[in-house]
């Protein structure tokens, strides 16, 4: 299984979560390491710790819909074999910073291709694993814990100008409901105004404004029946105390979201 530079793939974290000796040495150094992959793993160790916990007469068999979209979610075909997968990383172009800035005239936002992240790989592993119980499925484990798993990911890269570096994550509840959560290291901290935290198109010709990001992390609720494909590009501008709701035209880091 290839080797992520940027991070530890979701199989690798599975069956580190199952308590597997899993990945090389520098795979587990970078786990070690990274708060990302650390927060992925300890979110499947307590999915995995309360499948192992709950006895057969606790778990509900979920109906047949129910496998027939983790087979679809999973790229599985009739067989049960994965079907070929082509990851279509979302490209963007460098940008020249504005001080006015609208709607019809801003330029392609800038930053690296995003880190694909499945979050249901793992899922065909730990029921190899025989954490799901006969064929009662995740599915419902999930659902009956409400526990959030990590739907989207991006690496916010810095705009010109800015030392900046961060993540963002979608953590989606058992109940549908989405959080964008950013964290930037201390690169991001040096403005004389205040940061908000903006979702674009990848065209930057549209935008939604989440919030302003006090300190270096922030969770951001999303609204019911947002469109991250098509918002999908996470921005965190620098503002000033002008009045103005309108994005400065001055970004720290930026980048798309990724499955």
């Amino acid at each position: 299984m290839p080797f992520d530079e940027s991070h530890v793939d979701d199989e690798t974290l599975a069956l580190l979560a199952l308590g597997e000796s899993a990945g090389s040495d520098a795979e587990r150094a970078h786990v070690a390491g990274c708060a990302r992959c650390t927060q992925e793993l300890d979110a499947l160790r307590g999915v995995v710790g309360l499948a192992r916990d709950a006895g057969p007469d606790s778990l509900t068999p979920p109906p047949p819909a129910v496998w027939e979209r983790v087979v679809a979610e999973l790229g599985l075909t009739a067989a049960g074999t994965p079907a070929p997968m082509a990851a279509a990383p979302v490209a963007v172009a460098p940008v020249e910073p504005s001080p006015v800035v609208r709607l019809d005239d801003r330029r392609r936002p800038s930053g690296g291709a995003p880190t694909a992240r499945r979050p249901w790989a793992w899922v065909a592993g730990a029921a190899a694993a025989g954490v799901v119980l006969g064929g009662l499925g995740v599915w419902g484990v999930l659902r009956g814990t409400g526990a959030p798993t990590v739907t989207a990911s991006a690496t916010l890269e810095p705009l010109p100008g800015w030392q900046a570096s961060g993540t963002a994550v979608v953590e989606t509840s058992g109940d549908g409901s989405r959080v964008l959560v950013v964290d930037l290291d201390d690169g991001g901290g040096d403005t004389d105004g205040f940061r908000e935290v903006w979702l674009l198109t990848p065209d930057v010709s549209g935008l939604i404004s989440l919030g302003t990001l006090e300190g270096n992390e922030g969770r951001f609720d999303l609204p019911v029946g947002l469109d991250l494909d098509e918002f999908s590009v996470v921005d965190v501008s620098a503002e000033q105390f002008d009045g103005d709701p309108a994005h400065s035209g001055d970004s720290i880091v930026r980048g798309p979201l990724g499955a």
